[in-house]
């Protein structure tokens, strides 16, 4: 990748991003291919598309390593997906020629309890919720917030008013927990068929949401390779036009398609869009001056040192999630990570 500094007419050395999109995708494709073949022993890769960015960029490049008759892609809405999520989903198969299956994963999930556990968390401070409302988890920008990301309910009448409402951390967790089930129940359905077609799963993360933890264990976080971790978002969206993604998917904001009311990423987890936190965390990873990063970012340099704090903190919070199985001792003759 070329990560380099480009000269700002203010004098100042700006981040520059920029990525040799051809080279770049060369070199995912080739580690995929020695990965699949050598390392994993399948036959080609299973991935679920979700009608967003990341997604279809693994599923490009996918067909690129192994051709694209060896490669599975899975559409699973459920009860509060938006329609638009499987349409551009199936759009992407459709342009890069790949086999595809639909799983609704509705009736599991409520045959598990997941939206009855969610309802009577929210219940807990609204009584009155119930068929016809809607919902979704926010949060308040760290910048406003001294680097503290406060997490809202926003609720939806049947008559279309709102309100958003503070959450104790019993009904938050109860929340996330009940619709992480949604995500791990997706999971399955992926192994599933990698297991019927000796297929390897692909995981989609991006390095901004790999690095802050923007996955559920044993969910999205599960996967046999992650090809797009080390890259950031802005950087994805450069591929994404190299590799021929259709631009409605590239021009659309990024959105977490998890709760009944329409949501971005920066609603629910990030501090500000990506294109900013790309800008942040890269200069916290590079030791960069809180100048030159916030001249890179457009923002002060106060807001800056807030969202390296936000960066720090989410990375603390979330290590567990990168965490596997611990052991008391090493195991003789096991040499796997």
């Amino acid at each position: 990748m070329n990560n380099h500094a480009n000269p700002a007419k203010s004098g100042v050395s700006l981040i520059s991003l920029t990525i040799d999109a051809e080279a770049e995708t060369n070199r995912i494709v080739a580690a995929m291919r020695e990965q699949v073949r050598h390392n994993l022993r399948r036959r080609g890769f299973v991935l679920g598309l979700s009608g967003g960015v990341d997604s279809s960029i693994c599923a490009a490049l996918a067909a690129r390593a192994v051709g694209a008759q060896n490669v599975l892609c899975l559409f699973m809405p459920e009860n509060d997906s938006d329609p638009d999520s499987l349409r551009l989903g199936k759009l992407v198969a459709e342009t890069f020629g790949l086999e595809s299956v639909t799983e609704d994963i509705g009736p599991a999930l409520e045959a598990m309890g997941c939206y009855a556990r969610r309802d009577a968390f929210i219940k807990e401070i609204e009584p009155e919720f119930g068929p016809g409302w809607a919902s979704k988890i926010v949060i308040a920008n760290a910048l406003a917030n001294e680097g503290y990301n406060i997490s809202s309910l926003v609720l939806q009448r049947p008559d279309g008013t709102t309100e958003k409402l503070r959450m104790p951390s019993s009904v938050y967790l109860g929340i996330v927990a009940a619709t992480n089930m949604k995500q791990r129940t997706r999971k399955q359905i992926e192994y599933y068929h990698a297991d019927r077609m000796n297929y390897a799963v692909i995981g989609t993360p991006n390095l901004l949401e790999y690095d802050q933890g923007f996955f559920v264990k044993n969910g999205d976080g599960a996967a046999d390779l992650k090809p797009i971790a080390h890259l950031y978002k802005s950087q994805v969206y450069q591929l994404a036009t190299y590799l021929g993604v259709p631009k409605e998917i590239t021009s659309r904001p990024p959105t977490t398609d998890t709760y009944q009311l329409a949501q971005t990423q920066e609603e629910f987890y990030f501090a500000l869009p990506y294109h900013q936190m790309d800008q942040c965390l890269y200069g916290l990873n590079e030791s960069l001056p809180v100048s030159v990063t916030a001249a890179s970012a457009h923002l002060t340099e106060d807001q800056v040192s807030r969202v390296w704090r936000d960066i720090r903190a989410k990375r603390k919070a979330t290590r567990y999630l990168h965490l596997g199985p611990q052991l008391v001792a090493p195991i003789a003759g096991f040499h796997g990570d």
